[in-house]
Order: structure tokens, then C-alpha cells, then sequence
């Protein structure tokens, strides 16, 4: 596997242990490999990462082996390393590591961390907010251009509802995710209840196109917008994070001209370091700004007045929910009997 190699990252050494191995057979990328990558991206990933607890996806084998999620900060991590207190919706807690420099995520890809899945709140606030995430997940008959189509469409309706400014990027598979920088003052449930409104929105404008159904026997062949991504302890993988498929694809930030343009296999492991030296971070503005969900909240509460449009399921995980549905699949539902009983 080689002798183990340092890296110099900000003042700090880490040290990377079996470099050669191979994590991507299919592409013959080794750990040291994923660990340059790091190194070439790093001030886009630590933009996306800084001071958010963050759920490590670790393949200490590569891609072919096992592989889990390390969601509590390990013993052995650094004592450099901030870590969070945080809730889980089970009432559950742990303490998360959160990166604030190169070394932290060095240190990660050390322990075969692929993808870095950041809380959407920072460290001295991890109750408020200060992103919604959008995802629009391509079901089975639907692809990477159906995700386009409804992406371009959603950015025009966060524009109408509060002057509301996306981030696009690639998931790494074949779906797009759409960042907001919002203000840290509403809680999960209420940003949950922002996406939903614009997911609810953007469905009316594209019914043929876009789903907010929960239960995939109704989704159709249609790109469905997983409001429960914003729900607490729901993480997306984090831009410039790179994915555990055999190509070693990475999460792309995009600009929205490129939206359409740029294809998801464009962007991986070994052509993400080209595009980020040439341009740098797409995204690096995004802490510029911090918007509003006030006009997608009243959009909530107009829904649930007018088209008694209330809440929706959470995952299966979660406690029941003050006003949440039943939770049960369509086809399992019982069926009333022939007098209403």
C-alpha cells in the first residue's frame, strides 16, 4: 500500500497512511489521489463545510468495500477539529466535528471520508438555518435534463416569492440541488414549510414535470422535490464533495448559464481540479447574502387557507409531527367499508 505520506495543509501536517490504495478501481484512483483532489478544491469545500457539523460517509476501502455514516466526532479526532452539539429528531445527541480548515477535511479523506454531508447551520446557532435547500430528484423515467427544465422553472419562482437567489449544483448523480442563503431566524420546521411551498408552487407551474408526492407509487415519471431534505438531521452532500460511484464523480457548483450546458459526468475527481483552478469557486458569493422566506411562508399559509393545503409526511424515521398527515402509503391505506366504517 506504500508508506505513509504527509501533507502540509495551512501550517498543519496530516499524515496520510496507505496512499496507494486504491479506492476507484474502475478509475484507478488511490487515497492519495482523493486526498489531492481536497487539496485542489479546498477553498470551495471549506466554504460549503466551515463551522457546520458535518456527517462523514466513509468507504475506509473504497468504493467496493463497506462503507458508513460517522455522524458522532470520533475519539481520535484532533483536538484542533471544532466539533457541535447537536439534537437528533430521535432526542438523541452527539457532538459533530465541524471543518474550519484544509487540515479537517484532509484529516477526513485519511479515514476514507468520500462525501461530507454539512448540517445546514453553523456551529454557535444549530438550530436556525441558514440555507435552504431545494433537491430535485429524478424518478425512475426522468433524467439529468428533466431536472434542468424544473430547475430553471424554480429559479423564476424564488425570484416572484421574495426576490429569493439560487445556487445551483450537480448532486453527482443525475439531479440538481438549489441553495439559498437565508437569514438564521426560522427554525427547521418553519424552513421546511418555506420549501414546500415553493415545491407546491412549482409543481402547479409544471404538473406534468414536478412532484411533491412523498410516496413513490404516486411520483410518476416526474422530478420530485424532496422537501423533507430540509427536515432536522436531512443533509445533502456538500459542493465539491466527491460521490461513491465508480466514475468518482464530484458535486459541482454550477452557474445558472451553465444549467443545461454542463452535464454531471463533466465533473469529477480528476477534471474538477482544471475547472477550480481556472475559475475558482462559482459559488464563493454565496455567504455575501442572506434572504427572507417571509413571502414563501405567506405562500404556506395562503396554500393552507385557500387549498387546505396543510403539511406533509416526514420520513418514516421521525416522530409524529404537530399536524403532520398519516403516514401510510396510498396502496396499504385502509379502505372505508361500505358504510363509511
Amino acid at each position: 500500500m506504500g508508506e505513509a505520506v504527509e501533507l502540509e495543509a495551512g501550517g498543519r501536517t496530516v499524515r496520510l497512511s496507505n496512499p496507494d490504495k486504491v479506492f476507484f478501481p474502475e478509475r484507478g484512483f488511490t487515497k492519495l489521489d482523493l486526498a489531492r483532489y481536497y487539496q485542489a478544491v479546498a477553498p470551495g469545500i471549506l466554504r460549503a463545510l466551515r463551522d457546520r457539523p458535518t456527517t462523514l460517509e466513509r468507504y475506509p476501502d473504497g468504493v467496493t468495500g463497506e462503507w458508513f455514516f460517522q455522524k458522532r466526532a470520533p475519539k481520535s479526532m484532533p483536538d484542533w477539529i471544532p466539533t457541535a452539539h447537536i439534537t437528533f429528531p430521535s432526542g438523541r445527541s452527539a457532538d459533530e466535528m465541524c471543518p474550519t480548515e484544509e487540515a479537517a477535511v484532509l484529516w477526513a479523506a485519511q479515514y476514507g471520508t468520500l462525501t461530507f454531508h454539512p448540517w445546514p447551520v453553523r456551529r454557535d446557532d444549530v438550530d436556525r438555518p441558514d440555507e435552504l435547500r431545494i433537491d430535485l430528484d429524478p424518478q425512475p423515467g426522468t433524467d439529468y435534463d428533466d431536472a434542468v427544465r424544473a430547475a430553471h422553472e424554480l429559479r423564476a419562482v424564488l425570484e416572484e416569492f421574495g426576490g429569493l437567489r439560487g445556487w445551483p449544483k450537480t448532486s453527482g448523480g443525475r439531479g440538481l440541488h438549489v441553495y439559498v442563503p437565508i437569514r438564521p431566524q426560522w427554525t427547521f420546521t418553519q424552513v421546511r414549510r418555506a420549501a414546500i411551498a415553493a415545491a407546491r408552487e412549482l409543481e402547479r407551474r409544471m404538473p406534468d414535470r414536478v412532484t411533491t408526492k412523498w410516496w413513490k407509487e404516486e411520483r410518476g415519471e416526474r422530478i420530485f422535490v424532496d422537501y423533507n431534505q430540509t427536515a432536522r438531521d436531512r443533509t445533502i452532500a456538500s459542493a465539491y464533495s466527491v460521490r461513491p460511484r465508480p466514475h468518482a464523480p464530484v458535486s459541482a457548483p454550477l452557474r445558472w448559464d451553465e444549467v443545461g450546458v454542463a452535464h454531471p459526468r463533466d465533473f469529477d475527481l480528476a477534471t474538477m481540479p482544471a475547472r477550480f483552478a481556472e475559475l475558482g469557486d462559482v459559488h464563493a458569493d454565496m455567504d455575501d447574502h442572506a434572504y427572507s422566506l417571509e413571502a414563501l411562508l405567506e405562500l404556506a399559509t395562503q396554500d393552507e387557507r385557500d387549498h387546505g393545503l396543510g403539511d406533509l409526511p416526514y420520513p418514516p424515521e421521525y416522530p409524529k409531527m404537530p399536524g403532520e398527515p398519516r403516514r401510510v402509503q396510498p396502496s396499504r391505506a385502509k379502505k372505508p367499508g361500505p358504510r363509511g366504517e
